[in-house]
């Protein structure tokens, strides 16, 4: 199990590592692009990219979308494909890089909570102390000490934008068993066309072809493969583990900035950073053990038949079909992935 759920933990770092690149490289682009256009290819180049690594893929290895699917799918795609990256790219026009980089942690807040408060995700006393850390680094980094005790509107953008990735991770999730190059793909293409038709319909100027191929690119890698890995990695830890591990993506963000930008962090900029870093390293070893009962389920999802939880054949190839889990009760080391999402007394 321990083994597992590490394959997760560094699904999650990477796709960190890829979107935590986006914001500096954004920044560097709005000079060429409008806020509008730059979300509307930067979803354009992950839904391309993505559905032309689809092609690529062994057939009936992930389970396809339902009718049952679309409401979540939708939901997210309104929620974090259309409204959050239009936000955060007007945001970014006000706020620094660096400072941007550290305040899309905030992201793994808004997730954990809403997962709690609305989907009943069990959140461990170790991941409650990871949003109290980064909470805490998040108000360091949206208020303006140079003008008194004001708010940033810009970095409150940021964290506008933060929770509706939120929600939409949320909704994500409960699809997330799902072919995630199908999940992704839909993502970008709706999104990204929506958002061209808006940039055109306001009359934003259209950026030249090398911007856009930049621009696709950038989408593909910070969008595209970093949402596509994330969606793996909640499978195995649920929503709010993942967007917490989803905390190291500064770390790319901020060594880019210093280098494109030379924004040397300020005092409170590394006392966050501090604290973002000790949130997300809080759930790395985290132990979640106890007895716990499964009712029976009917479900679909990409599976092998030697993992300990799928015994119905002897296949051991990796391959997707419906299939029964019948009721029983065990105890083992085990996180809120497809499985695990059960009520918790404690």
């Amino acid at each position: 199990m321990r083994s597992k759920n590490l394959v997760y933990i560094l699904q999650a770092l990477l796709a960190a590592v890829f979107f935590g690149a986006s914001a500096p490289v954004a920044k560097l682009l709005l000079g060429d692009i409008t806020p509008v256009f730059l979300a509307s290819f930067l979803y354009l180049g992950s839904g391309t990219g993505i559905a032309l690594t689809k092609l690529t893929q062994r057939k009936g290895t992930e389970a396809g979308i339902t009718r049952e699917d679309i409401p979540w799918l939708a939901g997210a795609i309104i929620s974090g494909g259309i409204l959050a990256p239009i936000i955060l790219m007007v945001s970014l026009q006000n706020t620094p890089a660096s400072t941007a980089s550290l305040l899309l942690n905030f992201e793994g807040v808004g997730t954990t909570l809403i997962a709690l408060l609305f989907f009943k995700e069990a959140i461990s006393r170790r991941a409650w102390m990871a949003i109290i850390v980064i909470t805490l680094a998040s108000v360091f980094l949206s208020t303006d000490f140079s003008g008194g005790l004001g708010l940033s509107l810009g970095a409150l953008g940021v964290i506008l934008a933060c929770v509706l990735w939120g929600v939409d991770n949320n909704f994500t999730r409960n699809i997330s068993g799902k072919d995630p190059l199908v999940i992704v793909a839909w993502k970008g293409l709706i999104a990204g066309s929506f958002s061209f038709l808006l940039a055109w319909t306001l009359g934003n100027p259209f950026p030249s072809f090398t911007t856009i191929l930049g621009t696709m690119v950038l989408g593909f890698l910070s969008y595209g493969l970093s949402t596509f890995l994330f969606i793996r990695s909640m499978r195995g830890l649920g929503a709010a583990r993942t967007s917490a591990l989803y905390g190291t993506a500064p770390l790319a963000g901020v060594l880019l900035s210093i280098f494109m930008f030379g924004e040397f962090p300020s005092f409170f900029f590394i006392i966050a950073a501090v604290l973002m870093i000790g949130g997300a390293l809080l759930l790395i070893n985290e132990n979640h053990t106890h007895t716990h009962a499964h009712t029976a389920i009917v479900h679909e999802h990409s599976h092998s038949h030697d993992d300990g939880m799928h015994r119905h054949a002897d296949s051991k190839e990796v391959h997707s079909h419906e299939h029964e889990h019948p009721q029983e009760e065990h105890d083992h080391d085990h996180m809120p992935d497809i499985h695990h999402r059960h009520g918790h007394e404690e």
